[in-house]
């Protein structure tokens, strides 16, 4: 029996099968990526203006900024512009390129400034953007102690670090002791590790481990501590060479979150702040999105990752962030600070959160694999 149809129902047909899976506009993309960087840099036009929240004053060089200018920096190498060059380098040198706590803290959050600072010294190779926390990194090489990250946000912070210290300076060292410290978060920390091997999905620290439950019965899996991790993963394999220790391992855990995120995602394109319970501050929320995105783009590009599925996952999610964006560039569903999906709720297109930068970075960092995409 042939089926036949009207030109107004082909019409229609076509469009649906189009919206189910059409591909960015990247010049929209680019568009709203500087539109979203101009109205941060307007409201923090010093760079060392201390960060004040209710609870205490913080030097501008701590994790949430430096995570904005990981953004800001893929964002520079894409679309160049001086301006934007000028204000991640004023940055590192109001903090003479140093580290909050000082040259021996152990401290992920505070080494999150040091990728940047080392991307900076790839520009203009001067000496004093590279020593602190180099010299921060080989204090810690000298030390056997490996549980410094009890909580998984702490891979993105550090482990990219480890990484660039050990391809500038070819020195095996770096990758060794950033392995001890992975491992011991896997593996160890809260007793059997913070990495669940039969889902596939980090719990954020040892408060979160069984027997701890979502409302719905499921392990507690907040996203942007997963997209924390997921981040980190492909911030470290970016740079490594293929000959590096342990290479392997980092690639098979990104492809086995990769297997579990996917099914996770919602039907608008997000994922949720509590991965596997969407009755758990169910609304939208762009970080852990974000990161969710710049892995499989990047993962896809650099044939981690192959199958189409993850395309049409991540440009749907893309789709859903860009609706976030305000028209004078304001970033809206950016869940503060914290470590589960309760914290810094409501979560709304229009809540302020307690800081604005690493939601900016987050969706910088999104936006460029975005425009790379085939």
């Amino acid at each position: 029996m042939r089926i036949r149809y009207s030109l107004p129902s082909l019409l229609i047909l076509l469009f649906v099968a189009f919206s189910v899976w059409a591909k960015p506009n990247k010049k929209l993309i680019l568009s709203q990526m500087h539109l979203a960087n101009s109205y941060f840099k307007q409201k923090w036009p010093q760079v060392g203006q201390v960060i004040v929240s209710p609870d205490r004053t913080r030097p501008s060089n701590i994790w949430t900024r430096a995570v904005y200018y990981e953004g800001l920096m893929e964002l520079y190498k894409l679309d160049p512009k001086e301006s934007d060059l000028k204000y991640m380098t004023d940055w590192g040198t109001f903090h003479q390129w140093g580290l909050r706590d000082g040259l021996k803290t152990r401290n992920a959050d505070n080494q999150a400034c040091g990728q940047v600072y080392l991307d900076l010294f790839d520009i203009q190779g001067d000496s004093a953007r590279i020593k602190p926390i180099k010299a921060n990194i080989d204090y810690m090489l000298a030390s056997e102690k490996a549980d410094d990250w009890s909580w998984i946000d702490c891979l993105q912070m550090s482990m990219p670090v480890f990484a660039r210290l050990g391809t500038r300076f070819h020195d095996n060292r770096y990758y060794e002791k950033m392995f001890d410290l992975y491992a011991f978060t896997k593996y160890k920390h809260g007793g059997n590790g913070l990495y669940n091997p039969q889902e596939h999905l980090w719990w954020r620290d040892k408060d979160f481990v069984p027997p701890y439950k979502e409302p719905n019965g499921e392990n507690c899996y907040w996203s942007r501590g997963n997209a924390w991790v997921y981040a980190a993963l492909i911030r470290t394999l970016e740079v490594m060479p293929a000959n590096a220790p342990h290479r392997a391992e980092y690639i098979q855990d990104f492809k086995d979150m990769s297997e579990a995120l996917l099914p996770l995602q919602r039907k608008d394109g997000f994922w949720n702040v509590s991965l596997k319970d969407e009755s758990n501050f169910g609304g939208p929320e762009l970080t852990g999105t974000a990161l969710f995105v710049y892995g499989m783009k990047w993962a896809l590009r650099n044939g981690i990752l192959s199958d189409k599925k993850y395309h049409k996952a991540a440009d749907k999610a893309w789709d859903a962030m860009s609706k976030c964006v305000h028209p004078n560039g304001f970033l809206g569903f950016v869940q503060g600070t914290g470590k589960e999906p309760k914290d810094s709720q409501p979560v709304t297109f229009t809540s302020v959160p307690n800081f604005e930068d690493f939601g900016l970075g987050c969706f910088l960092l999104a936006g460029s694999e975005m425009l790379k995409s085939n």
